[in-house]
């Protein structure tokens, strides 16, 4: 980054690993020996990057910071396995780009990626997971919690069940911050979702599913059949202690306390009686 004159930007999220025994795991994990083509978000300097090219087939890698291009076609010099696309991961054309990264068959999607579109990033994914087989994230330690939160827990909301609802969610690794530069004021977690389909085509009606999600959680201090009316899931407290009976939920517990497979039974029958 000296050499070439450049500063890691704060508003881009830019914390870049700088270990080398770190970076080995984290693409020995994304690549395992199945010799997918892989996805990469945030090729930032290109440590990760070049360490996938040794262990798959193809990489496509994006970068939004178009200041790093030097640095990348330096470390990634001569390889025929990789391409850049120098784009905003949240705007691409996603399903285009997961296609001509690969190509008919399925592939894995990995990265450290920056905190601040961690969530919105992650919604895209799980709504496409039918083409990736493993999605390998270096991410926040309090995303990592959201992700793995049991009901009940003070991390458990939306977002876990965005997740469950499609994925199988591991922690890896715990990754200190003076393994980056510039160290994060954060500890991070390597994380690693792969496809639940039995799970995901139990829910019939997706938007449905995350309306009531959001309801249940926007509402957190409201017990049920309040927050299904304030969040427009039911029209009224009647409609909503039916829904509630019939999928054997009392009305007086609140959302953080439901389980997935609560909520999945809870949407078919709204969506029965709708």
């Amino acid at each position: 980054m000296r050499q070439h004159g450049v500063q890691p930007r704060h508003r881009l999220g830019q914390n870049f690993l700088i270990d080398g025994n770190i970076l080995d795991r984290i693409a020995d994990i994304a690549a395992e020996h199945d010799r997918l083509p892989i996805f990469e978000i945030g090729a930032g300097l290109g440590a990760l990057t070049l360490r996938l090219t040794q262990r798959a087939p193809a990489v496509t890698a994006v970068e939004l910071d178009q200041r790093l291009k030097p640095i990348l076609e330096e470390v990634l010099v001569g390889l025929s396995n990789v391409t850049i696309l120098y784009d905003d991961a949240l705007r691409l054309p996603l399903d285009d780009a997961l296609s001509a990264a690969f190509g008919i068959g399925n592939g894995v999607v990995a990265g450290n990626i920056p905190y601040g579109i961690t969530t919105p990033l992650l919604e895209c994914l799980f709504e496409r997971m039918e083409r990736i087989v493993r999605i390998v994230f270096l991410v926040q330690a309090e995303v990592a919690e959201r992700l793995c939160a049991e009901p009940g827990a003070r991390a458990y909301g939306a977002l876990t069940l965005f997740a469950r609802s499609h994925c199988t969610v591991q922690t890896m690794l715990q990754v200190p911050p003076h393994l980056f530069y510039p160290p994060p004021e954060v500890h991070s977690s390597l994380i690693l979702l792969q496809p639940d389909p039995g799970t995901a085509a139990r829910i019939t009606n997706r938007p449905l599913f995350r309306k009531l999600v959001r309801a249940a959680f926007g509402q957190r201090r409201k017990m049920l059949t309040n927050a299904l009316v304030g969040g427009g899931v039911c029209s009224s407290a009647a409609q909503a202690n039916a829904s509630l009976e019939s999928a054997g939920i009392r009305s007086d517990r609140r959302g953080e306390t439901l389980t997935l497979d609560e909520f999945i039974t809870l949407a078919g029958v709204i969506e029965d009686t709708a």
